[in-house]
């Protein structure tokens, strides 16, 4: 018998592209309302850098890693200069002290953002401390003075917060005690604060320690 049926083409067909007329690109039409987002604000921040030359003494508590103590020695006014009638011949008195003078660091001496409470001073604060802890000469040493910008105001909480710390151990104590009665408008605190290390790293790597 003969079979009538044709043959099939079994193999997979391949497409193939066959070349067109290139087509003009036409200019969207400008979308209605449309405005371009505005670049990220930033908090303004005015920072300088203390060099231990400064000769600058530090009177209260502060990390070691911060100042250099240096042995100092003051010689009291002699018995000539304060007694006219004494015998000139008598011994000069000294005593020794121990100065800390503060090492190379950057002193923050401004910081206000434009919106409050969105994370603005605190990305500037943190951008400074990774700045500090890569320079060799202040290997992250950062320090501030908190002082009222008006009446009634200071930034000390706002440092705080975020880790400084008072040289003085009777304001950290107060500021302390506010926070855990949550107290809401926290009387405002003056006096030099400083980053401890152990801080430091803590603002680096949680951004926000509240």
């Amino acid at each position: 018998m003969i079979n009538n049926i044709a043959t099939m083409d079994t193999r997979p067909q391949m497409a193939v592209a066959k070349p067109t007329a290139s087509v003009t690109s036409m200019g969207m039409p400008p979308i209605l309302g449309f405005k371009t987002p505005p670049l990220k604000e930033k908090a303004t921040i005015r920072v300088k850098k203390l060099r231990r030359g400064d000769n600058i003494a530090i009177v209260g508590d502060i990390d070691d890693d911060y100042v250099d103590i240096v042995e100092e020695k003051i010689n009291l006014p002699d018995k000539e200069e304060r007694n006219f009638f004494s015998s000139p011949t008598l011994i000069t008195p000294t005593f020794k002290r121990k100065v800390k003078y503060l090492k190379n660091c950057y002193i923050i001496d401004y910081i206000q953002s434009p919106k409050p409470f969105c994370g603005l001073g605190t990305e500037a604060v943190k951008n400074l401390a990774e700045k500090a802890m890569f320079d060799p000469k202040t290997e992250g040493r950062i320090v501030t003075f908190s002082a009222p910008m008006i009446q009634d105001a200071s930034p000390a909480i706002f440092f705080y917060k975020l880790g400084f710390r008072f040289t003085n151990p009777e304001s950290n104590d107060y500021i302390e005690e506010c926070l855990r009665k949550k107290i809401p408008d926290i009387p405002a605190q003056t006096g030099m604060m400083y980053l401890p290390k152990s801080r430091l790293h803590k603002l680096l790597r949680y951004g926000e320690l509240f």
